[in-house]
C-alpha cells in the first residue's frame, strides 16, 4: 500500500529559525574576524536533524561544519556540496578515505594507520588529503603523543599530496572549574606543539582546541577555529558555564534561545475510577476518580522510562503529570483538572505553550540525562519542520 503523504509521525519537532539566528549572532559577537566558527552537527545535529538543521544554518551564513564520522559527513556533504568546508572529527575508516579525498573533505588523523592510508590513497589519486593532526595533550582518548610528532612530520613532509590543514586537540572538561588545572596543563602542552611546528617550514596549519565550553571558559585560546556545538542550539554546556558567563558579563537573562521544540497530540481520553491502577504494574493507584490522556510517545521515541510518574507535559496551557509507567510507545497523563481536552489536542513535551515552558534542562533533571544525551536520543525518524 502506498504511504500517504499526509501521514505524520506520532510526535514532531519544530526548529526555530529566529532562535538559531539569535544564537549564531551570540557566537559571532564573541569571535574575532580571524577565528572561523565551525558548526558541530554530530549526533544528528544534536537531535535537531542534519537534513533540517544544516540547510537552515547555510541559509543563515554558516559555511564550516564539523561532524563525527564519515557517515555523518556523507549526509552533510550531500546538502552543502561545494558551498562550505566539512571536517570529520572522529571516525573515518580506510575504505572511506578515498571518498573524503575526492570530495575535499578534511578529517582528523590521530594514529599511524589513518595517516599511512591517507598517504597511500592520496599518492594513488594524485589528489590532496587535507588532514588535521590531533594531538594528545591530556584527554587520553585520541591523538598523537608529543614524542611522536617528529616522525609524523617527517612522514607528511615526504609526501606532497598530504596537506596538514590543522593542528588540534580537545580539552578534558572545560565545562567545570574542577578541571582547571588539567586543562591548563593541556593548553601548555599544545603551546609546545605550536613551538615545534614553527621549526617546520613546510607546515603552515591552523590551530584549534576549543568546543563550546572552552569557548566560554578559555576565550584567550580561540586561535584560528572554534568547534561550537551545544551553544548554537541554545544551551550552555553546563549550569556552571551559564552562571560564570552571566556573572562575568553582568547580565541577568539567558542570551541564548532554545532552537528545538518537541510536541505530540492526545490519541485518547479515558476516565478511571477510584481504586484502580493505571498502566503496567502497580506504580500508580487512583485515590480519586481520574481522567487521563493517552499520548502516543514512549521510550522508543526518546521519552525516557525514568520519567514514569515524574514527567511533565503541557496541554491547553497548563502543566500535567505523567502517571504510571512510560511504555514503549505510549504514556498516560493526568488531566483531571483540565475541563476542556479533546483527542488531537497539542501536547508539548519540550517547549512553550502559553506562558509555560518545559525546558530541556528540566526534562533532563527528571530523567537523569544530560542535555546532550536527551537531545541526541531523539529518533531521526521524527518529523522535523522549520518555523518562524
Amino acid at each position: 500500500m502506498k504511504r500517504l503523504a499526509t501521514i505524520k509521525t506520532t510526535s514532531y519537532i519544530e526548529i526555530s529559525k529566529s532562535a538559531l539566528k539569535n544564537n549564531l549572532n551570540f557566537i559571532n559577537s564573541n569571535l574575532s574576524k580571524k577565528t572561523v566558527f565551525s558548526s558541530v552537527v554530530k549526533g544528528n545535529a544534536y537531535g535537531h536533524g542534519i537534513e533540517t538543521f544544516v540547510p537552515l544554518a547555510l541559509e543563515l551564513g554558516v559555511n564550516h561544519f564539523s561532524c563525527f564520522s564519515a557517515e555523518e559527513a556523507f549526509r552533510v556533504h550531500s546538502i552543502i556540496g561545494e558551498n562550505g568546508t566539512l571536517l570529520i572529527m572522529g571516525s573515518i575508516f580506510d575504505d572511506q578515505i578515498e571518498w573524503a579525498i575526492l570530495n575535499k573533505i578534511e578529517f582528523f588523523v590521530f594514529n599511524y594507520n589513518t595517516l599511512n592510508t591517507a598517504i597511500l590513497i592520496s599518492d594513488k589519486l594524485k589528489r590532496n588529503a587535507f588532514i588535521h593532526l590531533e594531538i594528545e595533550t591530556g584527554m587520553n582518548r585520541t591523538g598523537f603523543d608529543f614524542n611522536e610528532l617528529e616522525n609524523v612530520f617527517n612522514l607528511v613532509q615526504n609526501h606532497k599530496y598530504v596537506t596538514v590543514k590543522g593542528i588540534c586537540t580537545h580539552l578534558a572538561g572545560a565545562e567545570s572549574i574542577s578541571n582547571y588545572k588539567r586543562i591548563k596543563v593541556q593548553l601548555k602542552t599544545f603551546k609546545s606543539v605550536k613551538g615545534l611546528i614553527k621549526t617546520k617550514n613546510e607546515i603552515n596549519p591552523i590551530y584549534h582546541s576549543l568546543c563550546s565550553a572552552g569557548f566560554l571558559s578559555y576565550p584567550k585560546h580561540k586561535a584560528d577555529l572554534v568547534r561550537i556545538g551545544i551553544l548554537q542550539y541554545g544551551f550552555f554546556p553546563s549550569n556552571e558555564n551559564y552562571i560564570q558567563y552571566i556573572t562575568k558579563n553582568k547580565i541577568n537573562s539567558n542570551p541564548l534561545i532554545r532552537v528545538i521544540s518537541w510536541k505530540s497530540r492526545i490519541m485518547d481520553i479515558k476516565n478511571v475510577k477510584i481504586g484502580e491502577f493505571i498502566g503496567y504494574g502497580t506504580s500508580y493507584f487512583t485515590n480519586i476518580d481520574t481522567k487521563i490522556a493517552i499520548v502516543p510517545i514512549g521510550y522508543s521515541n526518546g521519552f525516557a522510562r525514568k520519567l514514569s510518574n515524574s514527567g511533565k507535559v503541557l496541554i491547553n496551557g497548563s502543566r500535567h503529570d505523567v502517571v504510571g509507567v512510560v511504555n514503549m510507545n505510549m504514556l498516560a497523563v493526568n488531566i483531571s483538572e483540565l475541563e476542556n481536552a479533546n483527542i488531537g489536542d497539542e501536547v508539548v513535551l519540550i517547549g512553550n505553550q502559553g506562558n509555560l515552558e518545559i525546558s530541556v534542562s528540566s526534562f533532563s533533571d527528571f530523567s537523569n540525562l544530560l542535555n546532550y544525551e536527551l537531545l541526541t536520543r531523539l529518533p531521526s525518524n521524527i518529523t522535523r519542520t522549520i518555523i518562524d
